[in-house]
């Protein structure tokens, strides 16, 4: 059976297993498409939830942003899951004891505001957009090489796979499909790095691994990678970062917009009882940590495996690195995973010295030096970020089967997460926007197809976008978590542990973040993240005092509490019966079913 045909089995399965749980779990009320009629188990939504966060972004790009930057893009890793500590300990239970369907509706209640209601509508709609558009950017990836289309087919495929169990199924069907998917995924992504680890270190547990000794060169894996890419012209796999204001905010940027994100926080809403509110995030960090534990093993291995097939001498003991350097393997027996991905165009080579060899290394003013002596005249093989854990089992010459996998993990991973923002755009429309402004009347029937037609909608726009996106799947993301964590987070916050702040001061403090922090974005990544509209280029020098665009939303937070509470202490206290409900909001016993009056 050859490779594409496993691919479409796996991949095809997994689609028709999704597709019959949304059948199977379709949404009749409501409350089961907000959701899933408020019964769902907290391992089984800790599970939902693991497959809603390790989105295309988790799965696909960050072992491959870590690949790349080493110890300095680890923030990633230590954000995302710091995040669901502030969850778990600050707002999960709140939130779900008031008893909400969604982010929207808690904000205009607490702040006894439609107008609040409607700005975090914005934000919420603003923030998942963002998001969502690295999901179905991943999804293109994957579809791209495992279903050997183009991209814009491949979102094409997705957008359709996904309209047909969100859209049927709502949070009920999306659920259940979300545990499935975090089955295959987790699947895929640790069976091929098990075999990735023996296969480099004889150890068969990757998070190990990393700190196992090569078994080609009997070294420590982090000693040779940072021998081979050093002499490379890269910096130290393990080295320190420069600038720590930058890698500081950048971490809390992700760790507050983690708990600022409304698909995350709208499956507490699910559960029956507040504990279970608690136990679903730390189920959900156990489910994570069972992937985040895994990535920098994958990546630390993917990075030293593209080094050493392209510059094989590198690969044992090297005693002298110079001339180890000098022997890059010809362009026409590079492997077939090359020829594979060159087909994708995610792989590219240009021979620049015409000696038919490949020149891989990092093409720099500090480096030209040594690479002139080399006789190299540029880097000739450019390797997109997204395709190292989609590549990695074919680099480790794995089985066809072990490919197929993660054809299945990989769109799982983007599809899930995918799923679970467009329900919250949809809900955000279709319940706070329509039920709560436009028309309050609206019947339970027509609120339910208001919901399926804004998330087709949604759907539409996210796909156009997807094909389109301004940057790495992770970077995309990371994006989103600052627009969550200027706009939203303090909003929560607030509303749940200060009784002073009123409608005014939230208003004020949501609009002043979330302007602040798209203006700081689309100077350095485009206006509207329309390419080619930035004022200035994305460069660590052009930086405001050295805080990148994926950094500012931490900045962007402060100005929201800082003008929160500024407004509101120029403005009158909230009435006493909001403060009296903040009061009892403080202790999470007692919580009812999610509401949705």
């Amino acid at each position: 059976m050859s490779q594409f045909a496993i691919n479409v089995l796996f991949v095809g399965a997994s689609f028709a297993l999704y597709i019959g749980i949304a059948i199977w779990a379709k949404a009749g009320s409501t409350k089961d498409f907000y959701v899933a009629g408020g019964g769902v188990h907290p391992i089984t939504n800790g599970m939902a939830i693991g497959a809603d966060w390790m989105s295309a972004a988790s799965f696909i790009s960050m072992a491959g942003l870590i690949a790349a930057g080493g110890y300095a893009n680890s923030t990633f890793l230590m954000g995302w899951t710091g995040g669901y500590v502030l969850l778990a300990m600050l707002l999960a239970p709140y939130l779900r004891k008031f008893g909400k369907f969604t982010v929207p509706e808690f904000i205009g209640d607490r702040f006894y505001s439609k107008q609040a209601r409607m700005v975090a509508v914005i934000c919420l709609i603003v923030a998942s957009v963002t998001y969502v558009i690295g999901q179905m950017a991943g999804a293109g990836v994957a579809f791209s090489r495992f279903l050997e289309v183009d991209a814009t087919t491949g979102l094409i495929i997705a957008a359709v796979v996904i309209f047909c169990y969100s859209v049927l199924g709502g949070m009920k069907g999306i659920t259940y499909t979300q545990v499935a998917q975090y089955i295959v995924l987790i699947i895929a992504y640790t069976i091929p790095a098990v075999f990735i680890s023996l296969e480099l270190t004889d150890n068969p547990l990757p998070p190990l691994g990393l700190f196992s000794e090569h078994s080609e060169s009997g070294m420590p894996l982090l000693a040779k990678l940072n021998e081979v890419v050093t002499a490379l012209g890269f910096n130290e796999y393990t080295a320190d970062v420069d600038n720590k204001l930058n890698m500081v905010l950048f971490t809390l940027s992700l760790m507050i917009g983690t708990a600022g994100l409304p698909h995350v926080i709208i499956r507490f809403f699910t559960v029956p009882k507040v504990a279970d509110a608690r136990w679903s995030a730390g189920w959900a960090l156990v489910f994570i940590g069972l992937l985040y534990l895994t990535a920098p093993a994958v990546a630390s291995m993917a990075r030293l495996n593209i080094a050493t097939t392209v510059y094989p001498d590198m690969a044992g003991q090297v005693e002298n690195v110079e001339d180890a350097t000098t022997n890059p393997i010809l362009y026409e027996e590079r492997p077939g995973w090359i020829r594979t991905w060159e087909e994708t165009g995610l792989i590219q080579y240009e021979d620049k010295n015409d000696d038919g060899r490949i020149q891989l290394y990092n093409d720099t003013e500090a480096f030209a030096p040594t690479a002139e002596a080399r006789g190299w005249e540029g880097n000739e093989l450019s390797v997109n970020n997204d395709i190292l854990v989609l590549a990695n089992p074919e680099i480790a010459n794995l089985p066809g089967w072990v490919i197929g996998l993660i054809a299945a993990g990989g769109l799982a991973a983007a599809l899930s997460t995918a799923a679970g923002l467009l329900l919250a755009i949809s809900s955000a429309i279709s319940h706070d926007l329509i039920k709560g402004a436009i028309n309050p009347r609206i019947t339970e029937k027509g609120e339910l197809l208001a919901a399926r037609i804004s998330m087709s909608v949604a759907i539409v726009v996210a796909t156009y976008l997807g094909a389109n996106p301004p940057g790495f799947a992770a970077q995309v993301v990371a994006l989103a978590f600052g627009i969550a964590a200027a706009s939203l987070f303090p909003a929560l916050m607030m509303g749940i542990f200060s009784k002073r702040v009123n409608n005014h001061g939230a208003i004020a403090g949501m609009l002043s973040g979330l302007a602040f922090t798209l203006v700081y974005i689309f100077v350095y990544k485009g206006w509207l993240f329309i390419p080619g509209t930035n004022n200035l280029a994305d460069t660590p020098e052009n930086w405001v005092l050295g805080i990148s665009p994926l950094s500012i939303g931490a900045v962007g937070a402060i100005i929201n509490f800082a003008v929160a509470f500024g407004v509101s202490k120029a403005t009158a206290e909230p009435p006493q019966e909001i403060q009296d409900l903040v009061e009892s909001v403080r202790y999470p016993k007692g919580a009812g079913t999610a509401s949705g009056h």
